[in-house]
């Protein structure tokens, strides 16, 4: 590893920077979390960082110590004297509060974009936000990763016969439509109604998936609930078979019970977050060499664009 590039992780993503740092050639430079008997954290690294380029690697998914830690990271490192600070957040919490849709809430996706520009950070990688408007919540670079580097290969060699890929909801059109338009296939939507959060009063088909193998692709797979139901749905419209891709798998509440008990014939997901549990049915893909090309292209001010699906589509 370069000398001046060091990739440290925070607790929660510790599994994932090792990995990172495998790809990348080398090992994670060393950081010590201290957590005091009052559950305060204070990171402290255990090496000089002056002049350096620093990755900090923290997924900041629940409880919120994860996201406290990292603007603790990103601190410690500006106060060292780090070259540049680079927050490295494979999945980024609070992401899906991105906006007012009722009166008298708090947008926190753009409540955590300002905390980590105050705590210090020069630039922040991360994959698959839940609205892609959220890379203007900063004024800082931004390098947005798109799974489907790591998914398109993975349907390649499915070599499904009758592939469809479907979205499940309206909100995921747009990035269905694209891989759709990759493999030159068929794309239907699941429309779907809240009652609450996290429960649906209604959901639709729109399109024809008779004889077809269907593909379901979303950003987070919290519950479960969403995909079981349209798994269930499709499969009663005469679809083949049925499977989901999900980037984050956040797996709250019965999320793997709802995942076990559906029509899905496997739920494969990225490790942007550690499973709780195992799943017959829930494969992983690792998205360490991904963030690791990642990392070395923004330490050697190199283009990412080459990571992006858009640009296969270009010279396909």
């Amino acid at each position: 590893m370069d000398s001046s590039a060091k990739i440290f992780s925070g607790t929660a993503s510790r599994y994932l920077a090792e990995k990172i740092t495998q790809q990348y050639g080398g090992i994670p430079s060393r950081i010590t979390i201290q957590r005091f008997s009052d559950g305060e954290i204070q990171p402290v690294f255990n090496e000089s960082i002056r002049g350096d380029m620093v990755f900090l690697v923290q997924s900041t998914f629940a409880p919120a110590d994860n996201l406290f830690e990292l603007l603790l990271m990103i601190d410690a490192a500006r106060r060292a004297s780090a070259y540049k600070v680079v927050a490295v957040m494979p999945y980024y919490g609070y992401a899906r509060q991105d906006r007012k849709d009722k009166p008298r809430v708090a947008i926190g996706s753009k409540l955590v974009a300002n905390m980590i520009v105050a705590a210090g950070a020069d630039r922040v990688i991360t994959m698959d936000l839940h609205a892609p408007q959220i890379q203007g919540y900063f004024d800082i670079p931004m390098d947005h990763l798109d799974s489907s580097a790591i998914f398109v290969p993975y349907i390649e060699q499915l070599r499904l016969e009758n592939l469809t890929f479907a979205a499940p909801d309206v909100g995921s059109a747009n990035r269905i439509r694209e891989i759709a338009s990759y493999f030159n296939a068929e794309m239907v939507i699941c429309d779907k109604h809240r009652k609450r959060a996290n429960e649906i009063a209604s959901m639709v088909v729109i399109g024809d998936v008779e004889g077809k193998d269907v593909i379901l692709i979303d950003d987070i797979c919290d519950t479960g609930g969403t995909l079981a139901k349209a798994a269930k749905l499709i499969r009663e419209k005469g679809a083949t078979s049925v499977r989901a891709l999900c980037t984050h798998p956040v797996l709250s509440g019965n999320a793997y019970a709802n995942i076990e008990n559906s029509v899905l014939e496997e739920l494969v997901v990225c490790d942007t977050i550690p499973l709780r549990q195992s799943s017959t049915k829930i494969k992983v893909l690792s998205v360490a060499e991904l963030f690791a090309v990642a990392i070395r292209n923004a330490y050697e001010n190199k283009s990412i664009t080459s990571l992006f699906i858009h640009s296969q589509l270009r010279n396909k």
